[in-house]
């Protein structure tokens, strides 16, 4: 029974997301969680998806089973050790992935837009953007998704749960972005991200990212109705609203 119904979860699971590094372990984890055999039992769903209850005693962080912080403890260990660097991995995949970093290997490419990455599940995700599919359904208002996290992140705009916790002020936020992006402000040490080519300056590495895809030339974000590629996703929406009548008007 449990291969035959995990056979069928992988016909209709993704191949990667942030927290499974492959479909199988993914498939495994519904099962255990339709069966009420996971850690959070029968009675908890809600929270199962969009709250934490095991928490590091070596950090401020938590987990929403014990062996993912199982695994994550190993940070704090030098298991996973990088020899360069000095960095601290989860396992030994997140190590071998590490150390392309340092040796500037990215094995996988996009077939469509030649991007290349050190993950193949970072790949998987990638390729999303130029198919469209998005594969995690919002139960409370239908609204879909191309990651797991970006699903669990959007569930505490219903729930109202803010997990992370500025040290310097209190103030919480529903998404660890938003809490480094809020750091960044207030942070008088820290010097900005500055742009290579032109020396423009940014208060967030995300900032810095989309711009340099000026620089570049980079234009990730292709319609799947046409040939028309965007530099940036906004732009890609407001296309698919204006040219296909896709998407809502935001």
């Amino acid at each position: 029974m449990f291969r035959c119904a995990v056979k069928k979860l992988l016909t209709y699971s993704i191949r990667f997301c942030l927290v499974f590094t492959c479909a199988y372990m993914y498939a495994i984890h519904q099962y255990m969680f339709l069966y009420c055999v996971c850690d959070a039992g029968s009675d908890d769903r809600k929270s199962h998806t969009v709250g934490n209850k095991y928490s590091c005693s070596e950090c401020d962080k938590s987990f929403f089973s014990r062996d993912v912080l199982r695994q994550h403890k190993n940070i704090h260990t030098d298991k996973y050790k990088c020899t360069e660097c000095g960095k601290r991995c989860q396992c030994s995949a997140d190590l071998a992935a590490h150390r392309r970093r340092h040796s500037g290997e990215k094995p996988f490419e996009c077939f469509v837009c030649s991007k290349r990455f050190t993950r193949s599940e970072h790949l998987a995700a990638h390729t999303r953007i130029h198919s469209g599919e998005k594969p995690f359904k919002c139960s409370t208002c239908d609204k879909e998704y191309r990651h797991l996290s970006s699903l669990n992140d959007h569930m505490r705009d219903h729930t109202g749960y803010k997990p992370y916790k500025c040290s310097l002020c209190k103030k919480s936020f529903a998404r660890y972005h938003q809490l480094r992006d809020h750091k960044c402000r207030f942070d008088s040490n820290r010097s900005p991200d500055h742009c290579f080519d032109c020396g423009m300056l940014f208060k967030t590495k995300g900032q810095l990212k989309r711009h340099v895809h000026i620089h570049t030339g980079a234009k990730p974000y292709l319609c799947r109705h046409c040939s028309y590629c965007f530099r940036r996703l906004d732009q890609l929406k407001r296309h698919l609203l204006k040219s296909h009548n896709e998407g809502t008007c935001t």
